[in-house]
């Protein structure tokens, strides 16, 4: 992987369950800050602070009309953190499939 700055991370961008959230609620549409402060019960300045990381990273775009800004998930984006992920599903299936088998051999 290359090197990025921590404020370009995806990884580090995603580390926070608010921002996780935040990305499952724009996935289903666009959100406003507005909306995802009130979905989640924090402080909009809070919201604004969490979709900066998110930008930054580039997993979030953002829209202007008139005086509200939407935000909406760049899901190709996370497609770091999809294939580090599947390194250790590949992992932990060899390693549930061996249980298995172990199981199996112990039943006999």
């Amino acid at each position: 992987m290359s090197h990025v700055s921590p404020n370009q991370d995806p990884f580090r961008a995603i580390a926070d369950p608010n921002r996780r959230k935040m990305l499952d609620l724009m996935l289903i549409e666009e959100r406003t800050v507005g909306f995802l402060a009130d979905e989640l019960g924090i402080a909009q300045p809070s919201v604004s602070q969490h979709m900066q990381v998110l930008r930054l990273a580039g997993l979030v775009d953002a829209r202007s009309e008139g005086r509200s800004t939407f935000y909406n998930v760049r899901a190709a984006e996370l497609r770091t953190v999809a294939d580090w992920i599947t390194k250790y599903e590949a992992f932990w299936g060899k390693r549930l499939d061996a249980l298995e088998d172990h199981l199996s051999r112990m039943k006999n």
